[in-house]
């Protein structure tokens, strides 16, 4: 057997730093930017108009299952005509959204399904947005595991200087300017998808959308180890993930005050900015296995949380977790990206991406009504425990952890034969 510390043999030199991936680039990095300051300011925006953890959890929930139940859809469309234009207009609606919110929270106090709906909204936009951001790259470089750790380390950073930033916003001015620099973000996103030039594409528009969703599915389930990883993840996102943000925020907020959930997160950040760093440097020939290994460093994140230690400990328990979290994302962004036929990843991902996350709104809702019959404390250390499960359950599940590399040799132990992986199994 093939040890997950062993590396494969290093790739050919190649130039990654093209225009069109300088402009993917700058895209996803200043659109990440801003994403991750709105769950912070949006956090500490419920709180403070009074909604708690409850409107925390709505809000946040809103958002995640109107993306998780549009995602499909959004492949379906990414794969019959083109993910570009559709990744614009997303861009176009957000930045309406968040400016929109903005606006509402300088002229006055929103209410919550005013807020609510502008989660539903975004979500939307952002399922018809996401799809491409797996296939695209693909497609603006010829080094996937290169760009996906370069872009996991650049995600990091964003994710490292975004929600500290929201955090001093916050604290010192007001979190509508948080919203004003999240909508501006979408918009710079959009001129830079905008200037991208990419190959002719030429979908197959024979097929309905109804056969487009089954084939689609046909990949997704032909594979055991895609799918034995989403039901893993859909145990993380109920019971760690998804409640993570809004008890987490309660949690932090409560002890050390509104700008330190900013830091913690900031610090989660730079914890991926390693990983991503040590992912590029390190490609483990089972790369869904070494990823596991690295997930047992997650449950350092709601365990921190938990215990609220003091502030440098805090934001050295969310770090660690980052370096783990990141480590792993790069994995598997880069496994889905090779082992899946170009013209169906759309599709795929949509499933891919769906399916792990559906879960995290229900998490993210019951949030508040658990608390209050439980706890915050409770509930965060349960997620610990939960996460460590998880990152066992990657590592001893036989198709997760015997996937090879593709480009280490043939692929073994993945629920289907090296022709029905290229043939989707169908």
């Amino acid at each position: 057997m093939v040890s997950s510390s062993v590396s494969a043999p290093p790739l050919p030199a190649t130039r990654l730093w093209t225009r069109n991936f300088g402009l993917f680039f700058t895209a996803r990095i200043v659109s990440m930017l801003g994403d991750t300051m709105m769950p912070v300011a949006l956090a500490v925006a419920m709180i403070s108009l009074g909604y708690g953890v409850s409107g925390i959890g709505y809000a946040l929930g809103a958002w995640m299952g109107s993306f998780a139940l549009f995602i499909v859809f959004g492949g379906v469309i990414a794969d019959r005509f083109h993910p570009l234009p559709q990744m614009i207009g997303a861009d176009a609606v957000r930045c309406v959204a968040q400016g929109s919110l903005a606006v509402y929270l300088w002229l006055g106090q929103p209410t919550l399904w005013f807020v609510i709906g502008g989660s539903v909204l975004g979500g939307i936009a952002t399922a018809m947005f996401q799809p491409g951001t797996s296939s695209l790259v693909p497609q603006v470089s010829t080094d996937p595991t290169q760009a996906n750790g370069v872009l996991r380390v650049s995600q990091g950073m964003a994710t490292m200087a975004g929600p500290a930033l929201a955090g001093v916003l916050v604290a010192a001015t007001s979190t509508a300017w948080v919203f004003v620099i999240d909508a501006a973000t979408f918009a710079i996103s959009g001129v830079c998808l905008l200037a991208l030039r990419l190959p002719r594409f030429a979908p197959d528009r024979s097929q309905s959308t109804l056969t487009n969703l089954r084939e689609g599915w046909d990949e997704f389930r032909s594979r055991s180890w895609l799918w034995a990883v989403i039901l893993i993840w859909w145990v993380l996102g109920v019971f760690v993930w998804g409640p993570l943000t809004p008890l987490g925020a309660a949690s932090i907020i409560a002890e050390h005050g509104k700008a330190a959930f900013g830091y913690a997160e900031g610090a989660f950040g730079a914890g991926c900015v390693l990983g991503g760093l040590v992912a590029i440097r390190i490609r483990p020939v089972r790369p869904l296995l070494g990823g596991g290994f690295a997930m047992f460093l997650f449950p350092m994140m709601p365990l921190a949380a938990a215990l609220v230690p003091a502030l440098p400990l805090l934001m050295l328990g969310y770090a660690i977790s980052g370096v783990g979290w990141a480590f792993w994302g790069v994995q598997w962004s880069t496994t889905v990206q090779t082992q899946i036929p170009e013209d169906r990843l759309n599709r795929v991902t949509a499933y891919e991406v769906g399916g792990s996350i559906l879960a995290i709104p229900l998490g993210q809702v019951l949030s508040g009504p658990a608390s209050s019959l439980v706890g915050v404390r409770p509930l965060l250390l349960a997620g610990a425990a939960i996460s460590l499960g998880c990152a066992l359950a990657l590592v001893v599940v036989r198709p997760v952890r015997g996937l090879v590399r593709r480009d280490a040799g043939p692929s073994r132990d993945t629920g289907a034969s090296p022709s029905a992986c290229e043939d989707g199994g169908s």
